[in-house]
């Protein structure tokens, strides 16, 4: 996970993921579990909703590792 979510084309947050799921652009959806879950609700739908898989990451400071960026993430999307 941690690999391809440093090497893959991604976005991070919610804002960007809003939009590369409107675009039909996410291959797989990650989410942090102690995240705010009314924010995530609605995108972990649309990506359900449009066959992504959604993986589920312990921590947003583990996510955000993972996405190489110096602070906690809540989501983050890998993109075709």
């Amino acid at each position: 996970m941690a690999d391809e979510l440093m090497t893959s084309p991604k976005v991070v947050g919610a804002k960007q993921v809003r939009r590369a799921l409107e675009k039909g652009s996410v291959a797989r959806l990650y989410i942090a579990q102690d995240a705010d879950p009314a924010l995530l609700q609605p995108l972990v739908q649309k990506a359900v909703d449009g066959g992504v898989r959604v993986e589920q990451i312990v921590s947003m400071k583990q996510l955000g590792e993972a996405c190489g960026i110096a602070v906690g993430a809540a989501i983050a999307a890998l993109l075709k």
